[in-house]
């Protein structure tokens, strides 16, 4: 962690963070907005591209690297090291590939929701515990969903990826108390994001639909001030878990619709 000094010149520690899935939606916004409040981010996520954008308008660090390969985890784990380490990660990559009921589900899209919420979620989290123990008041947020929280049909694969990783979250929690590790949950309900629904359905149109007639559905700014929040808070503060949907949005089976 870096040092800076407050407005009466006072040396103080400056908060950082590494935040994954940081090229697009959620993670891209939590990124600006722990910027905004002056926080070191080390920035993560595969497109390479997009992260240098996104550190050229924000100061963020950039670090290109899937969370769900040792060698870059380990690679990461080194440049934040050298770069005077973190006391938050805010594990926010993850996604969902398909809607088919469980008797039409395809393995392949089961595996890989599996491996980037879960797998990725417990690499990230693994590899950086050390650190988080050592800085004294450490914070592990991860970014979760409803449909770990409440299951639906056609949400088989996604639903048990995200309880798997509300499970992990409550089994860290418990672990880690006595290393004064926060440890919070953020599940968001309906998010209109720019990719989400598209990767999930793989077409424009079957996305738009997601969202029709919703009046105001949360943006990833929403999201992203949440957890900017609970992260801010003070470290006696945990903020175990937050369900954040939009009005419009009474439960997982309740979506009112205009028009």
């Amino acid at each position: 962690m870096t040092e800076a000094t407050d407005n009466a010149g006072t040396a103080t520690t400056a908060k950082a963070a590494v935040v994954t899935g940081a090229s697009t939606g959620i993670g891209e916004a939590t990124v600006r907005a722990l910027r905004q409040e002056g926080w070191t981010v080390f920035a993560v996520a595969r497109r390479a591209e997009r992260l240098e954008a996104l550190a050229a308008e924000t100061g963020a660090v950039a670090v290109p690297a899937d969370v769900t390969d040792d060698a870059d985890v380990a690679r990461l784990v080194d440049e934040v090291t050298r770069a005077g380490g973190i006391d938050t990660l805010i594990n926010i990559a993850g996604g969902a590939r398909g809607a088919d009921k469980v008797a039409e589900a395809k393995t392949e899209d089961w595996a890989w929701m599996y491996e980037v919420n879960v797998l990725g979620t417990m690499k990230l989290t693994r590899a950086f515990l050390p650190m988080l123990r050592a800085c004294g008041e450490g914070t592990v947020l991860n970014l979760t969903s409803t449909a770990g929280l409440s299951a639906y049909e056609g949400g088989g694969g996604y639903n048990a990826a995200k309880f798997a990783q509300h499970a992990l979250t409550g089994a860290l929690r418990l672990e880690e108390a006595e290393h004064n590790l926060r440890v919070i949950e953020v599940a968001p309900g309906m998010v209109q994001t720019e990719e989400f629904s598209l990767n999930r359905l793989g077409d424009q149109g079957a996305a738009e639909k997601v969202y029709a007639g919703v009046e105001k559905p949360l943006t990833a700014a929403d999201v992203a001030d949440v957890v900017r929040f609970a992260v801010a808070a003070p470290h006696h503060v945990n903020l175990d878990q937050i369900v954040i949907r939009p009005v419009a949005q009474a439960s997982n089976f309740k979506v009112i619709r205009k028009g």
